[in-house]
């Protein structure tokens, strides 16, 4: 059932880029509501949960990392813009390389012989899905899309280092999440102050996305993958979590006929294959002694 529920949570959030094309409103917009959408279902399910006995530290952290989840979602949402929703997904994805660039200056974890080897051929996959200048690259601006893209990526890993040392109190496993969740709500509205097409009004079908976007991702996704992956071997746990590029990119493809460049396609393998290997076998190694990281 674990192994299920993990499945589940990656088809689940596997569709976050699909909604927010169908959506098709600004980059902040799109992250807006899908935590304010959120953020109801949420409390409801945190008021049923049992008492919170988190430290108001680990509150503080929690909403902290809404932030870099808010500034993550706005960059990202501007790299599905301009080079789609599978290739942006699939860069969101170096944020596994940039957590254990966080780790060695952080906490001294050591990089691995294996994370140095395959450090230049992620970044050399990226730069083939940015098509290298080429005509028959996919995407209105592959370039832009890569550079917000590995930015996203950046800011992802921020949030999910932030995201683990404020979970680790007691009480409810959706206390962290709603918590991150308003911090999303709040950067993105303030992002939106500096977009030109930012929008509060609702319209239709595109709130009708942003909704499906709010409850089957940041609810429905998020809920699932914390509810199973702490109860799963690493091993299993990192081929849940890239089933979700794998997904997104397939689903890119019967939806919206996102075709790639042979280029392209080449720098997707480059770039899965170099972070399966580093969330499979790890990107740094503690040295003896050393505390876990909060």
């Amino acid at each position: 059932m674990t192994r299920l529920l993990a499945l589940l949570g990656a088809l689940s959030i596997s569709f976050s880029a699909i909604f927010v094309r169908l959506a098709d409103v600004s980059p902040a917009t799109a992250a807006f509501f899908r935590a304010t959408y959120a953020i109801p279902a949420l409390l409801v399910i945190y008021r049923l949960a049992g008492e919170d006995e988190r430290s108001g530290r680990d509150r503080w952290l929690a909403l902290l990392s809404g932030f870099f989840l808010g500034i993550d979602l706005a960059l990202w949402h501007h790299s599905i813009r301009l080079i789609g929703a599978g290739l942006a997904t699939v860069l969101a994805n170096v944020q596994v390389v940039f957590v254990g660039l966080a780790a060695w200056v952080l906490y001294r974890e050591q990089p691995t012989r294996l994370s140095v080897m395959t450090l230049p051929v992620v970044f050399t996959g990226v730069a083939f899905m940015s098509g290298l200048g080429r005509p028959e690259a996919f995407g209105d601006d592959p370039l832009g899309g890569t550079v917000f893209g590995v930015l996203s990526g950046v800011s992802y890993a921020g949030f999910l280092l932030i995201f683990r040392a404020s979970s680790r109190g007691l009480g409810p496993g959706v206390g962290p999440l709603l918590d991150a969740t308003v911090g999303t709500a709040l950067v993105s509205l303030a992002v939106g102050a500096f977009e030109t097409d930012f929008s509060l009004g609702l319209t239709w079908p595109e709130h009708g996305w942003l909704l499906a976007l709010a409850i089957i991702v940041q609810v429905g996704g998020w809920l699932l993958i914390a509810a199973a992956l702490p109860r799963l071997p690493a091993l299993e746990t990192s081929v849940a979590l890239l089933l979700q590029p794998m997904a997104t990119l397939l689903w890119a493809a019967l939806i919206f006929a996102e075709a790639l460049s042979t280029l392209q396609w080449t720098g997707v393998a480059m770039v899965l294959g170099g972070v399966a290997m580093l969330s499979l076998r790890g990107s740094v190694e503690r040295p003896v002694g050393a505390s876990l990281p909060p």
